[in-house]
Formats: C-alpha cells, structure tokens, sequence
C-alpha cells in the first residue's frame, strides 16, 4: 500500500523567491510527483492565492487589511488553479481543488465527508490541491500561511507525514539569515526544548513563520504523525527529502510536553 504524505507548499516556494508564482517550480513538485507515485499518495495544502491575485491586479489602493486580502484571494484563487492545471496537465496529472475552513474539522459530518471525498480523489489518481476559503475565513491571512491547515488535513486523513516546504532548510539554533554560524537541528521529538530558537522575520509575501511551524508539529506529533521541514527553494527538494538527500528537520513522535 502506497504511503499517504501532505505536501504543504508556501508563498514563499512558489514564487521562487520573486513577486510572482514560479511555473519552473510547479513543474519541479510535479516531476517529483510523478518520480513518487508508485510509493506515495501526495495531498498538496497550497498557499498562493494572494501572490497570484497581485500579478494580475494594481493593488494601489488596496489596503493591507484582511477585506481586501480576502477580496484578493478571491481573485487569485481560481488563476492559482488554472495554472496548477496547465502545468500538471503537461505532465498528465489530474488535479482536484478542495476549499476548507476550520470550521470542517470540528464537525463530525464535515469531517467525515471530507475524508470521503479525498479519498475518492486519490483512488482515482487525482492530485487533491487543498486552500482555505479565505473569502469566508480570516485566520491564515493574518498568520500561519496555511501551516496549520496542512497538519489537520495530515491528521484528519490519518497520513504518514507533513512535508512542510518553506524557505529554509529546517530550525536552526540561531537565525541562518543574520548568524553564519547558525546549526540546523536536524531532529525533534520535544518541542519545549527548541522553542526558544524560533525568530520571526517578514518576507513580505506569506504570513507563515517558525512559529506556525511549530504549531503544526505540535498538531501532528499529538496524532504519532511525523512532520519534517525542508527548503522548497531547492531543485527536486520532496524527493530528496524523504530519501536523506538534503538538509531538512524532522519532528518525531515521542516525547511532546505542553
């Protein structure tokens, strides 16, 4: 049986380091999904919306309030797709886009529906690309880049792993972008004992960071699921990943102190 991961895809990775989304780098996750799928299922939990509504929009005179996040969203969401679609499509791979709020992992019926209706999408080889629905809700326009989201869709589908693709290698005992000297930390199973390396920085695209990081971890390690960190930035980096072949933080379950 073919394992189950959740790949989460930042702003960050999909622009590739610039102010638009980067085809090159939806081509490279989907090689990557087709090197894969003989032994995993992928889930995508994809941001994006937003950098992508600004590529087609002047958002002078758009206020940086969540309104007009929201209304961006709105606009971005259904152009983020049709991209996903024509790249994937050139590599023959069928995509499905499923909006969520948190709403539907409170409810029991949601819950049970959504299991359902992602299921179905894989036995059938589609590639479920998962956003919230930031036209209706407002947490992850505010923080978390849709870190969060990714550990609950990985714990409501019981999945093997979160893969969060960021841009950074992992966590690092001092911030590797102001301190040469920085050392990643290549595994945690305690999270108390690594929290006081977090360091918050702004790139100006996502709302994620090392703390909504650390809030998906803790999500996944209560459900004995592993989350590993790696730099979507690198070429092929899932694969490499999950074959030791780059740099990258792994949470394991074991021991989570609140």
């Amino acid at each position: 049986m073919r394992k189950k991961i959740v790949l989460k895809i930042g702003t960050a990775t999909l622009t590739a380091g610039s102010d638009r989304i980067s085809r090159g780098k939806i081509e490279d996750m989907a090689r990557q999904i087709i090197q894969l799928k003989d032994e995993y299922q992928i889930i995508l939990v994809s941001s994006g919306a937003i950098a992508t509504a600004k590529q087609f929009i002047n958002i002078s005179g758009w206020e940086n309030v969540v309104a007009s996040k929201q209304a961006m969203s709105a606009i971005g969401q259904p152009k983020l797709m049709q991209i996903y679609s024509e790249v994937f499509n050139d590599f023959g791979i069928k995509i499905a886009q499923c909006l969520m709020t948190y709403r539907d992992f409170e409810n029991e019926e949601a819950q049970v529906n959504t299991i359902n209706t992602i299921e179905e999408l894989l036995k059938h080889d589609y590639v479920p690309i998962i956003n919230e629905n930031d036209t209706v809700a407002t947490e992850e326009l505010v923080v978390g880049d849709n870190d969060k989201l990714g550990a609950l869709v990985t714990t409501l589908m019981n999945a093997d792993m979160l893969v969060l693709a960021s841009d950074i290698d992992g966590v690092f005992d001092k911030n590797p972008h102001t301190h040469s000297d920085a050392r990643l930390i290549e595994q945690i199973s305690d999270l108390q004992t690594v929290k006081h390396f977090i360091e918050e920085r702004d790139n100006g695209l996502g709302t994620g960071g090392m703390t909504s990081k650390f809030e998906a971890a803790e999500v996944c390690l209560s459900k004995n699921i592993e989350m590993r960190i790696t730099n979507g930035a690198n070429p092929n980096f899932l694969v490499n990943c999950l074959t030791e072949k780059t740099p990258h933080t792994k949470f394991l379950p074991g021991v989570l102190t609140k």
